[in-house]
């Protein structure tokens, strides 16, 4: 089973469609990274999951059962846009009205809980509008943790964040699937910190989906470059282009693409009077590959 289905799913605003016969699978257990450039949908896509929008046309299922279905919505949590707190109530304060508003029992435990697995038990009498951003970020997702949710969205919860906030976000998230079982969706435009911890992504472009790929997947399609320098660039660029089929010279390196050794390039080049000052080799990463994968107009 599927934590989300979606078939044929369009909306359109005022006549423009900000998604057209768009389809998304999310299996349960995955970390979904949902990769687009700004105003290709991913929000809109958020939306309709959670209900705040009313599709046009298509289906959504949750956990196998339309996504209108009672018991189905109460196991969705979601974080769009910003927390909804109030600036100058606590963060205990804050969570007691979510709570309230959901009908939960044994509120005092269930905050407590929450609280935890976001790293904040200490932060409980702490007023909103004295967190930090990360801390926002945080209290925002365990309001979306309340009640225990089966699935959790989020919609760009690491941008803005330092370096030590994006690491505990990226340790919460783990233990979120691991330790508790839940799913997660969640959009990032921070391809870096996405692939540390994403399990399966979907890429969309206009509103349409251009491919869904398992991390796994990803992984054995990445191609194997070198990259390197040398005090004449130009010269050997020509010298690689003449010796390998994929050879590009971008953000002061040059790269050649899809070599098992890079003994095998520092020949080449020496052979030509080049000297490398500097190389590495690697496999294309989640960037370059979304990078490479637009540049191919999505195919």
């Amino acid at each position: 089973m599927n934590a989300i289905e979606i078939k044929n799913l369009s909306k359109s605003f005022r006549g423009m469609y900000a998604l057209k016969d768009f389809h998304m699978t999310v299996p349960v257990g995955s970390i979904y990274g949902f990769i687009g450039e700004n105003g290709s949908g991913k929000s809109t896509t958020e939306k309709l999951i959670c209900g705040h929008l009313v599709p046009d046309s298509g289906e959504i299922k949750l956990f196998g059962k339309d996504y209108t279905d009672a018991g189905v919505r109460v196991r969705v949590g979601a974080l769009i846009e910003n927390a909804g707190c109030f600036p100058s109530s606590s963060v205990y304060a804050n969570l007691k009205m979510q709570a309230l508003n959901l009908g939960l029992k044994n509120i005092d435990e269930e905050i407590h809980r929450v609280l935890k697995i976001v790293r904040m038990e200490d932060s409980i009498n702490i007023k909103f509008k004295s967190c930090s951003l990360g801390m926002k970020q945080r209290i925002g997702i365990a309001m979306a943790l309340l009640g225990s949710p089966a699935l959790l969205i989020l919609d760009e919860p690491i941008n803005g964040l330092d370096t030590d906030g994006m690491r505990i976000m990226r340790e919460i998230l783990v233990d979120i699937t691991k330790t508790y079982g839940c799913t997660v969706l969640i959009s990032s435009h921070i391809l870096g910190e996405l692939e540390k911890i994403a399990t399966h992504y979907g890429i969309i472009k206009q509103g349409q989906m251009v491919q869904e790929i398992s991390a796994k997947e990803m992984e054995s399609r990445a191609r194997v470059f070198v990259r390197l320098k040398t005090q004449d660039m130009k010269g050997a660029e020509s010298a690689l282009i003449a010796n390998f089929k994929n050879v590009e010279l971008r953000d002061g390196y040059l790269f050649v693409y899809d070599v098992e050794k890079a003994e095998t390039v520092v020949e080449t080049l020496l052979k030509d009077g080049h000297v490398v000052s500097e190389i590495t080799k690697n496999k294309v990463g989640l960037e370059e590959y979304y990078v490479q994968l637009m540049s191919k107009g999505g195919k």
